[in-house]
């Protein structure tokens, strides 16, 4: 289980590089950086669950097939926030207040949509999984985000990987 794991880690750390290496002769796009910065962001959960989750043979075989459905149906409500931050970084000069209102909304939006999914799947890993191994991964993973943008896992604070790494990017972007 930890072998699949690790290969899953090193797959996604190799498209990122491949990515990067392509791109070095010309100014990376948005669209670009977005593409790395969530192959990297989906490397270091996979690493953080691995290594924080510390499962047996038995829950990581059940636990993995269902992460996944999770994470590409996260992944497609991120596509949306993600077009919302890229709308928002174009319009940035020109922003009404209409439009700055609506695009809220509809970040309101995409927030309760990950708030339904995290349900939806809490429901499903507690059919394949003992109730504490769920309820430690729901309080590590989704839930422990501090304040300060970092994450505890098995105690070890770790730097946020997630859209807030995305946002600050495009925020980076305006300045």
């Amino acid at each position: 289980m930890m072998k699949n794991s690790a290969l899953l880690t090193i797959t996604f750390a190799m498209l990122a590089f491949c990515r990067l290496g392509r791109a070095q002769d010309q100014e990376p796009t948005i669209d670009s950086k977005i593409a790395v910065v969530r192959a990297n962001m989906q490397a270091d959960r996979t690493t953080l669950i691995t290594a924080g989750m510390n499962f047996n043979d038995k829950d990581g075989a059940a636990f993995w097939p269902i992460y996944q459905q999770y994470e590409y149906e996260r992944s497609r409500l991120d596509d949306g926030r993600v077009a919302v931050i890229k709308e928002y970084t174009q319009k940035y000069p020109t922003l009404t207040d209409t439009e700055a209102n609506a695009m809220a909304e509809r970040m309101f939006e995409y927030d309760a949509r990950i708030i339904a999914l995290k349900k939806k799947y809490f429901k499903k890993f507690i059919k394949a999984l003992p109730a504490l191994t769920v309820a430690k991964f729901f309080a590590r993973v989704c839930i422990g985000r501090w304040q300060d943008g970092s994450r505890t896992f098995g105690g070890t604070v770790h730097s946020d990987h997630s859209s807030a790494r995305l946002e600050r990017e495009c925020w980076n972007r305006l300045s």
